[in-house]
């Protein structure tokens, strides 16, 4: 008689640790201890148990959020109350996080980012937090913001860079070189925090930053819970941030940054890019200087080309005043940011607004109101010409944080394997305009980094 095959899962090697945390956490009353504790070990458990494991994989090559709990599915983490402070249990832990035992100091402060953040988020933003309001929300991503000390009243110098995590070896150098610009112009870099094209304006910024001795740096991360296992923090970021949505996340980008430039990504960057055109297109920002700048290599030229047309067609011709494409030139980026800067400063200095977070900006409450992206909210999305180009541009953020969250969201992904694709309608030239978009991303391998893309969505014409 044959003896059945039993398929063995590799063992990965692991460590047992206790570490204690500092600089934010090592300050806590015994109630503090105690809430952030019950926070923790409650509801919020699993949450905090798959961010942890994201920051301890990171650099991982891998955009499925599910991987790495499969590669660790005994893994396990403990916030634990004593008199000197906090004390964080690592069970199972991956070993790639360690060296001789030791946990890397980078991986420590990000984990440490993460326990803050999300008991932050459970105690802090409960119920007697107002977030049904404009201001009310502005006011908790202040707060969030401040309680992880990411908010300097320093000279404006933050540059803010989006682009996509899936992207070619010639864009990845490009985003690099473009960071070298920026960091020779003493400029500092906040990203999503992940791989692609939010590590190489960092990585080149490093260098650029090392050759002029600066000797604060900042480059900050900042990333949402549904997104940060598919996305794993790159080990350059030295500041992490977890907002407890993607829209809280967006209104962060805006709120610190003194200007965006946007790489060559896929819908995430789509999504982004709405979002900012979406907000500048009110009336109430109008005279707002805030520089988006889009750029990439030579060989990218097509690419923008084509989200040109798309925002001209869906937003109208008002929108291209609001973003300047540069192509194959990092110095004239860095030049024109570096001049945008400048401007920004003045209009801060003049209008009495502080440098750390630009309270002027507009942000409308259809813009900050969480969106889930279930079928049948995604196939109510009006997309439809004759409405406010604002108006558009928010249904059409929403469509793609949608599709992002069937791509690398746990919870969106589980949704299509249960219904299948979400379907996506509007006007006839809307959607074929959208529809072409979205095919040129799946050809040029923007949706996933590896393996074979399964659309999670459908285009109704």
């Amino acid at each position: 008689m044959d003896t059945p095959e039993i398929e063995t899962r590799p063992m990965l090697p692991t460590v047992d640790a206790r570490i204690y945390p500092r600089g934010g956490l090592d300050v806590l009353s015994r109630a503090e201890v105690a809430r952030l504790r019950d926070a923790s070990a409650g509801g919020m458990h699993d949450l905090l148990r798959r961010c942890a494991l994201a920051v301890l994989t990171s650099g991982s090559a891998s955009d499925d959020p599910r991987a790495a709990q499969e590669l660790y599915p005994d893994f396990d983490i403990e916030v634990l109350q004593q008199d000197r402070g906090v004390r964080i249990d690592l069970h199972r832990a991956p070993a790639m996080a360690f060296v001789d035992g030791e946990i890397i100091r980078g991986v420590a402060e990000l984990l440490f980012a993460v326990v803050r953040d999300l008991a932050y988020t459970a105690i802090e933003l409960g119920e007697n937090r107002d977030l049904a309001t404009t201001d009310g929300i502005t006011d908790a991503v202040f707060g969030l913001l401040r309680n992880a000390r990411v908010l300097h009243p320093a000279e404006p110098n933050l540059v803010v860079c989006w682009g996509g995590h899936s992207i070619g070896r010639d864009e990845y150098l490009y985003t690099k070189q473009v960071g070298y610009e920026l960091g020779l112009r003493g400029l500092d870099i906040c990203t999503g925090c992940g791989p692609g094209a939010m590590k190489g304006p960092m990585k080149g910024a490093t260098i650029a930053h090392a050759k002029q001795r600066r000797r604060t740096m900042r480059y900050i991360g900042i990333t949402e819970p549904g997104i940060i296992a598919a996305e794993s923090p790159n080990p350059i970021v030295n500041h992490l941030v977890i907002m407890p949505d993607i829209e809280k996340r967006l209104e962060a980008f805006v709120r610190m940054g003194h200007g965006i430039i946007v790489f060559p990504g896929g819908v995430g960057t789509a999504e982004e890019i709405l979002y900012l055109l979406g907000i500048l297109l009110r009336e109430e920002n109008e005279g707002l200087p805030f520089p988006l700048i889009l750029t990439g290599p030579t060989a990218s030229a097509p690419y923008f080309e084509q989200i040109d047309q798309f925002l001209r067609l869906t937003l109208g011709e008002a929108a291209t005043s609001r973003y300047e494409i540069i192509v194959g030139d990092p110095p004239k980026v860095a030049k024109r940011m570096a001049q945008w800067v400048r401007k920004v400063k003045e209009y801060r200095v003049a209008h009495k607004d502080s440098f750390y977070f630009n309270w002027a900006m507009h942000v409308p409450l259809e813009f900050q109101q969480p969106f889930v992206p279930t079928h049948e909210a995604m196939a109510a999305l009006d997309l439809h010409h004759g409405r406010k180009s604002h108006e558009i541009a928010a249904d059409l953020r929403r469509a793609f944080s949608g599709i992002v969250a069937g791509n690398v969201k746990e919870e969106g992904m589980r949704r299509i394997e249960e219904r299948g694709p979400f379907e996506i309608h509007g006007d006839r030239d809307m959607m074929e305009a959208l529809d072409a978009l979205l095919r040129a991303f799946v050809q040029q391998r923007r949706m996933k980094i590896a393996g074979e893309y399964r659309p999670c969505y459908r285009v109704v014409t």
